[in-house]
C-alpha cells in the first residue's frame, strides 16, 4: 500500500472535525512511533510502500481517532518535559502548562539550600510531575498519591521506564489520615498538586477528545464547591510542609483571586500567582510562614 494514499485515507476521515495540519500530524506521529518513519521520507519518496499488514496498527489508529480519542491514548504514549510517559484513559494526558509548573519548581532552587529534598505530588496521575522532578533533583525522596488504583499502577511504570525511585501511594487525599501514612510521618519540603479544577459548567467550552476519554474523576468539581481540594491540601501543607516549605498548585485560570486569598487564609505568605505562556492565570506558589 502507498503511504500516500494512507495518508489521503486519514484526511478524507478526519478534515471535517480536525485542521488539515493537525491530521498531517496525527498521520506523522503514528508513522513515527510503527515504523520510525519521519515526515520528510514521504517528501523525498512519494510513493514509498508498507505491506498491508504493517497498514493493520495505522488504519486501527484512524478509526479510534475518528471516535475523538486521544493522539496520546491511541498511541499509549506521550512526552513531557523531556521524559517519555506511557498513558492510558485511568490519567489525565499531561499538558504543557503543567511543563511551566514543573520548571518553576525546579527554578526555586530549594535543592541548593537544603539535600535531600522531601517532595510530595498529590493527584499525581500519570506521575509525570513526580517522576519530572526525582529526574532533576536527583537525590530527593520524592512521594505521589492518587485516589486511582489504576492511575497508581501507571506512575509505577512510568517510573520505571525513566529510571527513578518515587514512592508512589494510594490514598484519597479528601479524608487520608496523615498519622496513620508511614510515608508522611516526616514533614515534606515542597508539596505539589494538579487536582481536579474544572467546574461542572465548564463542561460545554471542551472538546470532546477530552470530555469523552479523559478520567472525570481528575478533571471535574461541583460548581458550588471549586476550590475543594485546595482547602484540604493547603491545610494538609499547614500542618506537612517545613517551615519556608513550599507549597505549588495548577489552578482553574478563572480562580486567581479566589487561589490567592485561599493561600493567605491558610498563613502562606509570599504569595505568588503565575501566568502561562498563553497569558492564563494557571499556577501558584504559596510559602509557608516560620
Amino acid at each position: 500500500m502507498r503511504l500516500k494514499d494512507i495518508q489521503n485515507t486519514f484526511h478524507e476521515a478526519l478534515d471535517a472535525d480536525y485542521e488539515k495540519p493537525e491530521v498531517d500530524h496525527f498521520f506523522f506521529m503514528i508513522c513515527d512511533y510503527y515504523f520510525n518513519f519521519k515526515r520528510i521520507t514521504l517528501a523525498l519518496e512519494p510513493e514509498y510502500r508498507i505491506s498491508e499488514a504493517d497498514a493493520i496498527p495505522v488504519l486501527e489508529a484512524l478509526e479510534s481517532l475518528k471516535k475523538h480519542e486521544p493522539i496520546q491514548y491511541v498511541l499509549k504514549s506521550t512526552e513531557f518535559f523531556g521524559l517519555e510517559f506511557q498513558v492510558n484513559n485511568a490519567v489525565l494526558i499531561p499538558r504543557p502548562e503543567t511543563e511551566e509548573l514543573v520548571a518553576w519548581i525546579i527554578e526555586s532552587g530549594l535543592d541548593k539550600i537544603k539535600e535531600p529534598l522531601r517532595i510530595l505530588d498529590i493527584g499525581t496521575g500519570s506521575g509525570c510531575i513526580a517522576i519530572a522532578v526525582a529526574k532533576h533533583f536527583e537525590n530527593a525522596n520524592v512521594f505521589g498519591v492518587d485516589i486511582s488504583e489504576d492511575a497508581i499502577g501507571v506512575a509505577k511504570h512510568n517510573a520505571e521506564l525513566n529510571n527513578v525511585t518515587v514512592n508512589f501511594i494510594q490514598a484519597d487525599i479528601l479524608n487520608v489520615d496523615p498519622t496513620l501514612v508511614s510515608d508522611f510521618s516526616l514533614p515534606f519540603d515542597i508539596i505539589i498538586s494538579n487536582p481536579p479544577y474544572v467546574r461542572e459548567q465548564e463542561k460545554l467550552q471542551m472538546k470532546a477528545n477530552v470530555l469523552n476519554h479523559e478520567p472525570h474523576q481528575a478533571l471535574f468539581v461541583e460548581d458550588h464547591d471549586p476550590l475543594k481540594f485546595y482547602k484540604v491540601i493547603s491545610e494538609f501543607a499547614k500542618i506537612n510542609l517545613v517551615e519556608g516549605g513550599l507549597l505549588f498548585f495548577e489552578i482553574n485560570e478563572f480562580l486567581g483571586e479566589e487561589m490567592v486569598a485561599l493561600l493567605i487564609e491558610h498563613h502562606f505568605k509570599a504569595v505568588e500567582l503565575r501566568k502561562d505562556m498563553f497569558k492564563r492565570n494557571r499556577m501558584i506558589k504559596g510559602i509557608k510562614k516560620i
